[in-house]
């Protein structure tokens, strides 16, 4: 009677690692919804990440929140999640929008046609403007030190599709 016990639970226990297996076999084998490659003629920080100039593959695993690519080089691999997304102003090229500040190229957008999506991402103007604003509301302040510059860059991304 125990070993009866025994034998359903292990089967039991077989069952349930054979579907866990079964399961990551098969997700080891998606699709990715977009991806493709770029290539960063210079150092550049995008989101928590900083990328050395280089070429660079990247996927998107799935086109629902949270918005993550997964981005791999040569020296470096990271992921990175989109802050927010913009449905209004994406250009009619995939591409890669970057912000001089302070001398340290930053992506600001990553324009994806093919899904009619720009994915939008924390710059450190960004970081701090809700306490600026609030500093501002409370007391005058002098003009803005930091150096950021309008200067903006964009770079080609080259989809492989979706």
């Amino acid at each position: 009677m125990i070993w009866a016990r025994h034998l359903k639970h292990f089967t039991k226990v077989v069952g349930v690692a054979a579907l866990a297996l079964g399961a990551l076999a098969t997700s080891g084998n998606a699709q990715n919804a977009y991806q493709g490659k770029f290539t960063l003629p210079f150092e550049t920080h995008w989101g928590g990440a900083t990328l050395p100039a280089g070429d660079y593959t990247f996927a998107l695993q799935s086109v629902g929140f949270p918005y993550t690519l997964y981005i791999r080089g040569e020296r470096v691999n990271a992921i990175i999640t989109a802050a927010a997304t913009d449905d209004r102003h994406v250009s009619e090229h995939a591409q890669l929008n970057l912000v001089d500040i302070s001398d340290v190229q930053t992506v600001q957008t990553f324009d994806a046609p093919e899904l009619g999506l720009s994915f939008v991402y924390d710059t450190p103007t960004q970081k701090h403007e809700g306490r600026k604003q609030a500093r501002a509301e409370s007391a005058p302040q002098p003009a803005p030190t930091s150096k950021v510059s309008e200067n903006k860059t964009s770079i080609a991304v080259y989809a492989a599709g979706r």
